[in-house]
């Protein structure tokens, strides 16, 4: 159905009055509706020809200057169809910006930088009020000389005058002293790639580099040149992750400091407008950041880890913001390409969807990045390091991974023996082996890298599929330890590293730093991290930056080949460790050992997995298990207590709600809120955007407990929202992160506007794309029809007549990103 022109009014009212705008009518009103403009033309004889017209808005500044023109148009007509009238108005009141809308698609118009862009809302006052003085020039990007230095003259301008540097006996030393950095060539040549792709017209950048080759110094190069040359006046950095703002915060500081101001957002709430560098975790906008920021604050997006920080809803953020776009992705997108018969159910087939669609998001749909250089080029070079890979399997894991599965035999509900097949994805999730684990450890130890200096255990980061499971780990190594290595650890030799831990991110800094529970035992004044290993889930894989990393070890299936990749890059950096000891004389003797390789104990043949013609360079022995094997554990039964001790009824009475609703449906969801103050933990895993965090925390210390008795579906129904809410929604209200809860209408709208966002489509298929969108999230009926293609029951479905507009491309993509992205149960 179609918008009435009041419709479309109100539409566009309302847009205004979200971005902060007054109108027409209101006091200290900013906004004029149906403005008369003169617009002045030519004849052919050079006479002026004045017509009298009116701008259905003008939005006005501080100055009470008109600023912006807004061209509305019916819902059935293209908002570009007005691009022209609005010119005439803008050039004619001396106005930059125009807003194009049908009150479902809206463009914005930056006349002095170039094309309509489709966005979700209008800009803040104040946003374009600072943006006016903020006039774009491709020239002097284009033209900016960028040497190796170019990060270095930030950091201290006369370094190279430094007699320090000019000696090139200290010339090293003197550099790594003032932590400068220089660009490798390999780096150079990514940033001068941005200038390239700028002159040859485009404003979207992908860059795929292996892990470890310094993507954040590149970065900070990039937005050098954009803030330099006056294309960017505040850029945005996306992580996905809350211990890579810190790094992303200490590497900029470090860099640019000099010149530009760097912030983390969730700590700059209300003082973000007066940085040049916003970092933050796409999860901490997600809910808000329309709300908070306009598509006009940012003029450079840069994306860490791209394809993980635009996925799904937060492609939406990186689509919100009107600018340059540059990704930093380090899986390549034929990165599945051996991988044959996948399914729509298998985690493979949902990453190489998002591998495809990020490379289309940042222009580069050939499949050709901006910039590419491979864990190949980086070990050509002598920057990163291949590792050895050590595939270990027990008697159990093998069965585990074969087609057959792992079979063992326990008792039913009657006590009846029965068979039970387990497969490698089941391992300690349905079935747990202590002596597997044990066996895992003892390999471990046996066959690990060992420091050069120290001799003992190299430093270790060990991947588990489960909180629980790195529990046991840490807790059968530190055993292992205190066996094999007296008096040297106390309980220290292994730590675990998961959300769960108070204090788990200082650990990970801790460990990088070569401090954690101090330094090693084994050799005095040797700074190395006393903690030998940090065992983990998935903390520690993206981004994570401790260069002398000897040993990984993969003790759980891995099905991402995002986080292969990026587990495995943990430990392709190069480091040369050093020690100074004292000679017979008192002399202090330095002594230096290059990291030349670093080994991945895979105990689930993740390599095998992703790398089919891997060459295996170790195979190791594995102890033998013993002959008895664990059985697998049922499920532990509920406690329960059975009284033999009468209970006569005592008393009964009916009573009847006031209304339509037990008082208590209302007060319970403030009982909540109120009890949720008493877990200050979950305040901080929700306001650094750890949302899994904080909904495990819930699910396992908050519900169900005998006190309260919270439940979700309790307090679903205490709310009174048409849908089923999400512990995250309820968990972003308890928190104000979220100003309501959205009803069915409300969150559909939101949806179709994101997907519209995402993909820009053409204006004509926008209204069917929206109808169709709805439908398949809501109608079982419809996704039944597409699912089985059976499309002539179509017939008699309210939905026909969008399906049959709709092109083939949005047939396809809706399902897809629907099944990817949208949980359905949120719309029942």
């Amino acid at each position: 159905m179609s918008l009435s022109e009041a419709q479309l009014r109100l539409k566009i009212n309302n847009l205004l009055k979200e971005a902060g705008w007054l109108l027409d009518g209101e006091r200290d009103d900013n906004v004029k509706v149906e403005y008369p403009v003169t617009v002045i033309n030519t004849d052919d004889d050079g006479n002026e020809i004045k017509t009298h017209k009116s701008a259905d808005y003008v939005c006005f500044d501080k100055n009470n200057r008109p600023i912006v023109v807004i061209e509305a148009k019916r819902e059935d007509n293209n908002p570009l169809v007005g691009k022209e009238q609005a010119r005439e108005y803008a050039e004619s009141l001396n106005v930059r910006y125009v807003y194009l809308s049908n009150g479902i698609v809206h463009y914005f118009w930056d006349m002095e930088e170039g094309n309509p862009h489709i966005v979700q809302q209008f800009s803040t006052p104040k946003s374009l009020e600072l943006r006016e003085t903020f006039i774009p020039n491709t020239h002097t990007l284009i033209n900016e000389l960028v040497e190796n230095d170019y990060v270095a003259i930030t950091q201290k301008p006369n370094y190279a005058t430094d007699p320090r540097y000019l000696d090139e006996l200290t010339r090293d030393d003197f550099l790594r002293e003032n932590s400068l950095m220089l660009l490798r060539d390999y780096q150079l040549k990514a940033v001068q790639s941005i200038q390239q792709s700028v002159n040859n017209g485009n404003k979207r950048f992908l860059f795929e580099m292996a892990t470890g080759t310094g993507k954040t110094l590149i970065a900070a190069a990039v937005i050098k040149l954009f803030l330099r040359t006056s294309n960017a006046k505040r850029v945005l950095f996306l992580v996905d992750r809350i211990e890579l703002e810190e790094q992303a915060e200490t590497a900029f500081k470090k860099y640019l400091k000099n010149d530009w101001q760097t912030v983390v957002y969730k700590r700059a709430r209300n003082n973000w407008h007066s940085a040049n560098i916003v970092v933050t975790t796409v999860q901490s906008l997600t809910n808000k950041y329309a709300q908070e920021f306009s598509p006009t604050d940012f003029d450079l997006v840069i994306s860490d880890e791209a394809h993980r920080s635009i996925g799904g809803n937060a492609r939406a953020v990186f689509e919100y913001f009107i600018g340059y776009k540059l990704g930093l992705t380090a899986t390549p997108k034929d990165y599945l390409k051996n991988i044959q018969n996948i399914d729509e159910r298998d985690p493979r087939e949902i990453e190489r969807r998002q591998l495809l669609d990020t490379y289309e998001t940042f222009g580069c749909s050939s499949g050709e990045p901006t910039f590419r250089y491979s864990l190949i080029d980086g070990v050509d070079d002598g920057f990163l390091i291949n590792p050895i890979v050590a595939d270990a399997r027990t008697e159990i894991t093998t069965q585990l991974l074969s087609d057959k599965g792992y079979s063992i035999q326990v008792p039913n509900e009657e006590g009846e023996l029965e068979d039970a097949i387990f497969s490698h994805r089941d391992f300690e999730r349905k079935f747990y082996s202590d002596k597997t684990n044990r066996v895992f450890c003892e390999t471990f130890i046996q066959n690990a890298l060992c420091d050069p200096i120290s001799g003992e255990i190299g430093k270790t980061i060990i991947f588990c599929v489960s909180q629980k499971h790195a529990g046991r780990i840490t807790q059968t190594l530190n055993k292992i330890a205190h066996e094999q290595f007296p008096n040297k650890y106390n309980s220290d030799f292994a730590v675990q590293v998961t959300s769960s831990v108070t204090n788990a991110q200082q650990f990970t800094i801790n460990f990088a730093h070569n401090n954690l529970n101090g330094h090693t035992k084994w050799v005095d004044s040797y700074k190395s991290s006393k903690t030998r290993i940090c065992v983990t889930v998935g903390m520690m894989t993206t981004g994570y930056d401790c260069q002398d990393i000897l040993n990984l070890c993969l003790m759980r299936p891995i099905y991402s080949p995002t986080d292969f990749v990026q587990i495995k890059g943990r430990g392709t950096r190069t480091f040369t460790f050093q020690y100074a000891q004292r000679n017979e004389l008192g002399e202090m003797i330095p002594n230096q050992f290059k990291k030349v390789k670093f080994k991945v104990f895979d105990f689930f043949a993740n390599f095998e997995y992703f790398e089919e013609k891997f060459n295996y360079d170790e195979e190791l022995k594995i102890p033998k298990p013993g002959k008895t094997r664990k059985p697998v554990e049922p499920p532990p039964p509920r406690e329960e207590y059975d009284s033999e001790r009468r209970d006569p009824l005592k008393d009964f009475k009916i009573k009847s709600p006031d209304g339509e609703h037990w008082k208590i449906d209302f007060k319970y969801w403030g009982y909540f809120t109120e009890k949720l103050k008493d877990h200050e933990v979950v305040e901080q895993f929700v306001m650094d955007g750890n949302m899994k965090a904080a909904e495990d925390y819930v699910r396992k210390h908050v519900f169900d407990k005998p006190e309260e008795f919270f439940t979700l579906d309790k307090l679903r129904k205490s709310v009174q929202v048409d849908r089923r809410l999400s512990l995250r929604e309820l968990l972003e209200r308890a928190f104000d992160l979220i100003p309501h809860f959205k009803t069915k209408a409300e969150k559909l709208d939101e949806e179709c506007d994101k997907f519209i966002s995402i993909y820009k489509p053409d204006p004509e298929q926008v209204l069917h794309i929206r109808n169709f969108l709805r439908a398949y999230i809501i109608d079982g009926a419809v996704r039944d029809i597409v699912e089985s293609q059976e499309y002539g029951r179509f017939a008699t479905n309210p939905i026909r007549d969008d399906f049959k507009a709709l092109k083939p491309e949005w047939r396809e993509r809706i399902p897809m990103y629907v099944h990817d992205y949208i949980s359905i149960s949120e719309f029942k």
